[in-house]
């Protein structure tokens, strides 16, 4: 070659290209980690919201197991007396005359049978300042009061402790105005007969 500058010696430079190879393994490496990263992630999600991990903690599936109720018939109403088993006393704690005997003729068209009728004795004479007292024996709490009781809405009923016998009481107080008329003593009756369902624990369901 004429021009200025000449190639002496026996070697020769060579060419390279970019070292690039090391690059793309890199980025090819960096790349499947993080798809393995999100792909787990997004497992773990998956797993979170359908509940399908397979792993439960203290308060998982068996921590959610709860007995279920289930309803059972009773025979509590089976108890309670028919009004033509109840012997009733009618007393008058108000100062309206005749009001006692009245109030026991309604009664026993209702079927009560009727005991004693007349004043209230002194401890409740114009004492009693509600619909009336329904007093009897503490054997008559959940029998005859009850029954009793669907004859004359708001009636308190009390026991007496010392008190023997199956008789109950009923105190007209001066709040009184009539008897609960028929009908809705029938319907309170039918109510009070009918048997409450009590609940009762089932077996487990897991």
């Amino acid at each position: 070659m004429g021009g200025q500058y000449r190639i002496t010696g026996d070697k020769y430079p060579r060419m390279r290209r970019p070292r690039r190879r090391g690059r793309l393994v890199l980025m090819t490496v960096a790349s499947v980690t993080v798809l393995g990263v999100l792909g787990w992630g997004t497992l773990q999600l998956i797993d979170v919201f359908t509940g399908d991990g397979g792993k439960a903690s203290a308060a998982g599936p068996k921590a959610d197991c709860g007995t279920k109720v289930s309803p059972s018939p009773t025979v509590r109403a089976a108890a309670l007396p028919k009004p033509g088993r109840i012997t009733v006393n009618v007393l008058n704690a108000t100062p309206v005359s005749g009001l006692a005997k009245k109030t026991a003729d309604e009664l026993e068209k209702r079927g009560f049978k009727i005991g004693e009728v007349g004043n209230a004795t002194k401890e409740y004479d114009k004492k009693v300042k509600g619909a009336g007292v329904l007093l009897g024996p503490p054997s008559a709490l959940d029998t005859s009061l009850p029954v009793l009781a669907t004859q004359l809405t708001g009636a308190e009923r009390r026991t007496d402790p010392g008190r023997k016998g199956e008789e109950v009481d009923l105190i007209i107080g001066s709040g009184f105005k009539k008897l609960t008329t028929k009908a809705d003593a029938d319907k309170a009756l039918a109510a009070l007969a009918k048997p409450e369902p009590t609940p009762a624990a089932s077996k487990k369901s897991c």
